[in-house]
């Protein structure tokens, strides 16, 4: 399901100035959104099923009502109609992408090149494991109010660095570029539907959607709930919802860069996070002052508004801003101002960090080489962004020799299948021993 778009006369009515919500520093916990809201999980599990039992009726059915599919029209782009639509790009716009694929691949590259089988020597033999990429992927590209090309290349490029010989890229309303961007990544083949039905049709394998081994990639917060409830069912990369974005700032920030940044994410999706944290409230209101400046002749300015009432700003003490920004472990977090290098090393909750004013967070949205699909709703706790280790698998091996060595772990391992009642266990292994 793909939430309906905004209307567009929500800027004409603008009620009043542009103001950041001010909230305290003990309050930023309970401002602080969870990555699915619980009543669209109901919803989320009808659709669900009704693709798992209805297959590629219902699936054409949900990408009709809500992808813009026609009927009749097929559900699957085959490589040939990715190749025609690349081709007929123009010349610079085709230049973006292919730059813009070669940057995500050396990133990709040099993430595949950190990652080692192990081998080890055990009682009685050796141990270790393998780095096996998962056979077919399923890459999942926003495409409501955006088509997003980006998240495309983001996506099937790291797949296909990772060893993924099978590489699905689903889509709705899949415009020229996006389709452009799965030819530049090698995709077998891009599905024009969205939201849950999507997730879920790769999923499960439904008509001409293969089954995937894993399904990666960015969304709003429907895709995001399909991704949790499917998770059993079929390997995921992380909880990647609506865009978030967390400022760190002194005094000495620029306003203007700083709203440009909050604007940037703001205009992604009403339900954005823009935060701005910061020691100065002299700050604050320079950078409202410059939220209503850029605004007036933004095109995505009713989106935007939006967000920015999503948001909020917190006024503090350099120690607690620092903590606010941990509890808040945003999707980006950006440092401003003059205290950069002081701060880097004291924050550690963060999906990706842009360091400085120069490195803005939509440089890293648009391919300067690490991942843009990036955990929300504060999942930066315990997870990073999408990489190759998404499409790797780490089967272990274990071989025994006859000896000593083997007859020991064998006793153990009898004695400690004993003590948790398990008989059988305990024969398995004594069968082993032969001396």
């Amino acid at each position: 399901m793909t939430a309906p778009a905004p209307g567009n006369d929500f800027g004409a009515a603008r009620p009043g100035p542009i103001r950041l919500r001010r909230i305290a520093p003990a309050e930023v916990g309970r401002a602080r959104q969870g990555a699915v809201p619980p009543e669209i999980i109901a919803p989320t599990l009808e659709i669900i099923a009704a693709v798992r039992e209805g297959g590629e009726a219902a699936l054409r059915r949900y990408a009709e009502r809500w992808d813009g599919l026609a009927p009749g029209d097929p559900l699957v782009r085959t490589p040939e109609e990715l190749r025609a639509a690349l081709e007929s790009l123009p010349r610079e716009d085709r230049g973006v992408l292919e730059r813009t694929a070669r940057r995500i691949e050396h990133f990709a590259r040099a993430q595949l090149a950190s990652v080692a089988p192990v081998e080890v020597a055990v009682e009685g033999g050796r141990a270790g494991d393998e780095i096996v990429p998962v056979r077919v992927a399923g890459c999942y590209a926003p495409g409501g109010r955006f088509p997003l090309p980006s998240s495309v290349l983001m996506t099937a490029v790291t797949a296909r660095v990772a060893g993924v010989k099978e590489v699905w890229v689903a889509s709705p309303r899949p415009s020229r570029a996006v389709m452009a961007a799965a030819a530049v990544a090698g995709a077998a083949g891009l599905g024009g539907v969205g939201g849950v039905q999507a997730v879920a049709g790769l999923a499960f394998g439904t008509g001409p959607l293969p089954r995937c081994d894993v399904v990666v990639g960015p969304g709003n917060q429907w895709v995001t709930a399909a991704k949790l409830l499917l998770s059993g069912i079929v390997g995921i990369d992380l909880l990647a919802g609506p865009s978030e974005l967390a400022i760190l700032s002194d005094e000495y920030g620029n306003p203007a860069l700083i709203a440009a940044d909050l604007l940037a994410q703001a205009e992604h999706d009403p339900l954005a996070l823009p935060v701005l944290v910061t020691t100065s409230s002299g700050l604050v209101e320079r950078v409202e002052t410059e939220l209503e400046r850029q605004l007036a002749d933004l095109p995505t300015a009713p989106t935007a508004i939006r967000a920015i009432a999503n948001g909020f700003a917190v006024v503090a003490p350099e120690d607690e801003a620092l903590r606010c920004c941990e509890l808040l472990a945003p999707e980006h977090l950006q440092l401003h101002g003059g205290s950069v290098r002081e701060w880097r090393p004291r924050l550690s909750r963060y999906g990706a960090i842009f360091l400085g004013e120069s490195a803005a967070e939509v440089l890293g949205d648009y391919g300067a080489g690490p991942n843009h699909t990036l955990p929300t709703g504060g999942t930066a706790r315990f997870t990073g962004g999408l990489s190759v280790h998404a499409f790797l698998r780490r089967p272990s091996w274990l071989a025994i020799a006859d000896g000593p060595g083997a007859h020991r772990l064998a006793r153990d391992c009898a004695a400690l299948a004993r003590m948790e009642g398990l008989e059988a266990h305990a024969r398995a292994a004594e069968m082993r021993v032969t001396g």
